[in-house]
C-alpha cells in the first residue's frame, strides 16, 4: 500500500486557471480546490499566485508538495514535476468525480472532445470538433456578453425558452452574425441561449455517435457546469438513438486538474519502483 503523500493539479486553460491539492495513496482524496480567472493577466504569475494561495490557506510549504502536476497550457510553469496531456487528465478527474463512466466529454473554451475510456480512466479513442467552430464555451461566453448577460446566469436563462432558435452558422463568426439577427427579429434572450445551447449539444451527441461511446458519460470543464447545457445533450440524447445516461458533477471545471494530481502521485510511485 503506498504511503499518502501531498500532490498539486493545476490546469490552465485559456481564462481560467484550476489548482487541486490532494492527499495521493491508494484512494486519493481531494483536501482543496481553486480557481482564478485570468484576465488579461501573465498565466504563469497567476498560477504562482494561486499555488501559493492553496498552499498557505493548508498551512504548507512547496517543499511538502511531492509531485506538482500541470496540464492544458500549464507546460510554461517553472515548479512543476511534470506535464500531462489535457486528454489523459480529464478523462481520468472525470473518472473521479464520476465513478464507473466509460466515456468523457472535455467541453473546453475552445472545442469539445469525447474520449472513450477504461474502468481506469485510460484513453482507448477519441473524438473532437475544431477549435473555429461554434461548439465551445468561449462561443457562449461571447455571445452571453454581447447580449449582456452574466455567464453564471446562462443555464437558467436557458431553462425559460419556449421556442428555441439555433444558429445556422457552422464557424462562430457566422453564428454570432445569426445571433445579432435574432435580436434584430426580436428573439427572446432564453430562446436565443437555448437554441446555442441545442446547436453545441447537438455537436456533441454527433460526437458521442461516431466514437460509439459506451454509457455512462461523464461531462467535464466549465460548460459541464451550465445547466442548460446538461439539458439540452440531455434532451438530443433522448430524442436520438444513443442509450447514454449523462452525469455532471458540480465541481467539473476541475476535473483536469483532478486528473493532473492523480496521474502525478501514479508516476512518483512509478518511479520509485523502477
Amino acid at each position: 500500500m503506498n504511503e499518502p503523500i501531498y500532490t498539486f493539479g493545476v490546469d490552465v486553460g485559456s481564462s481560467n486557471i484550476k489548482a487541486v491539492l490532494m492527499s495521493y495513496s491508494d484512494t486519493p482524496v481531494i483536501i482543496d480546490m481553486e480557481s482564478e480567472k485570468i484576465r488579461k493577466r501573465n498565466p504563469e504569475m497567476v498560477a504562482d499566485m494561486l499555488i501559493d494561495h492553496v498552499l498557505e490557506k493548508n498551512n504548507l510549504k512547496y517543499s511538502d508538495i511531492t509531485y506538482l502536476a500541470t496540464t492544458g497550457e500549464g507546460e510554461m510553469l517553472q515548479r512543476k514535476r511534470g506535464h500531462f496531456y489535457s486528454m489523459t487528465t480529464h478523462a481520468r478527474g472525470g473518472v473521479f468525480q464520476n465513478p464507473g463512466s466509460l466515456t468523457v466529454v472535455d467541453m473546453g473554451a475552445l472545442y469539445v472532445r469525447a474520449i472513450k475510456i477504461n474502468e481506469e480512466g485510460r484513453v482507448l479513442d477519441y473524438k473532437m470538433t475544431g477549435q473555429c467552430a461554434s461548439g465551445s464555451g468561449q462561443f457562449i461566453e461571447n455571445i452571453s456578453r454581447y447580449l449582456g448577460l452574466a455567464i453564471e446566469d446562462v443555464g437558467a436563462t436557458s431553462m425559460k425558452s419556449v421556442s428555441p432558435e439555433t444558429p445556422s452558422g457552422i464557424c462562430s463568426v457566422l453564428a454570432e452574425t445569426d445571433v445579432i439577427n435574432m435580436v434584430s427579429r426580436g428573439i427572446s434572450t432564453p430562446d436565443i441561449i437555448k437554441g446555442i445551447h441545442l446547436s453545441i449539444a447537438n455537436k456533441i451527441v454527433k460526437l458521442l455517435s461516431s466514437l460509439n461511446a459506451t454509457s455512462p458519460v461523464a461531462l467535464t470543464g466549465g460548460m459541464a457546469m451550465n445547466t442548460g447545457m446538461i439539458d439540452a445533450v440531455q434532451e438530443l440524447i433522448k430524442g436520438s438513438k444513443l442509450n447514454l445516461e449523462v452525469r455532471a458533477h458540480p465541481d467539473s471545471i476541475y476535473a483536469g486538474a483532478v486528473g493532473a494530481a492523480i496521474w502525478g502521485g501514479y508516476r512518483h510511485y512509478r518511479l520509485m519502483a523502477s
